[in-house]
């Protein structure tokens, strides 16, 4: 049984861009009983929407962690495991042809291309039969790992946030809408790394389907308009180095294009 709807509209205008969201208008309300502000109102980080001249505001980012049996085995995860989440901050998005710098801290520096849901509504307990009719559109995402201390914080049992969450760690194409790429369940996945194949798979060989994804995710949190769901990546991860070209491929999408500073 969902809850609590938001409803995005391909139109949306500047005013009404912050509001959407939040998902409840909660910042306005905090601005209005504070009129003296320490900061001035924060940009709402938003992606553009293929075809139209439109905008798709983001709220939340969502990954899915090991989501294709193969890539589980590469990392020698245990496969019964079922769909787990973390998040990345809505800040560290990159758009389309972006020129980013190489991470600090880090010297095994990871691509995983991943389909990233974009999701119009929602709410708690979404059930899978209902799941797709709450999804806005799909894009190409790369979720960016500082992978050596992501593995470090494994051994020690500490969280991600070092390995997975870091400025720039979520490049995102821009949203297609169902309407015009109808459901993605299946076509290929593929990434080339300065003009050479580096990953490729199926969107059909997901352990968890989109919908199945949404269903699991929606009993530990409130999905709401404006969420972005990377959905895992299948197999060939693989190191990027200063001065690399990375060009991201979903059947059905526009591609995601970033470089690498030197």
């Amino acid at each position: 049984m969902t809850s609590r709807r938001f409803v995005l509209s391909s139109g949306l205008g500047i005013a009404g861009l912050t509001s959407l969201a939040m998902g409840s208008g909660r910042l306005q309300a905090a601005q209005a009983a504070s009129p003296a502000s320490v900061i001035p109102p924060l940009p709402v980080p938003a992606l553009p929407v293929a075809g139209q001249n439109a905008i798709f505001p983001v709220r939340r980012v969502y990954c899915v962690g090991r989501n294709y049996l193969a890539h589980i085995k590469e990392l020698n995860h245990d496969t019964r495991e079922p769909p787990f989440f973390f998040q990345k901050a809505r800040d560290m998005l990159v758009q389309n042809n972006a020129a980013i710098p190489y991470p600090t801290l880090t010297h095994d520096y990871e691509h995983e291309i991943e389909l990233v849901l974009a999701m119009k509504s929602g709410g708690m307990n979404i059930p899978v039969s209902d799941a797709e009719n709450h999804i806005y559109g799909y894009a190409v995402g790369l979720d960016m790992t500082r992978r050596d201390l992501q593995k470090q914080a494994q051994e020690k049992r500490q969280p991600w946030e070092a390995g997975k969450s870091f400025d720039n760690a979520a490049p995102c194409g821009s949203i297609v809408p169902v309407t015009k790429s109808g459901h993605l369940n299946k076509g290929r996945i593929h990434l080339e790394l300065n003009g050479q194949t580096a990953a490729d798979g199926n969107l059909e060989d997901m352990i968890w389907s989109p919908a199945e994804i949404i269903a699991h995710l929606s009993t530990a949190f409130e999905i709401a308009a404006g969420d972005l769901i990377y959905t895992g990546t299948p197999r060939a991860v693989g190191k990027v180095s200063p001065g690399d070209k990375l060009a991201a491929h979903i059947d059905g999408l526009p591609s995601l294009r970033i470089s690498i500073l030197s």
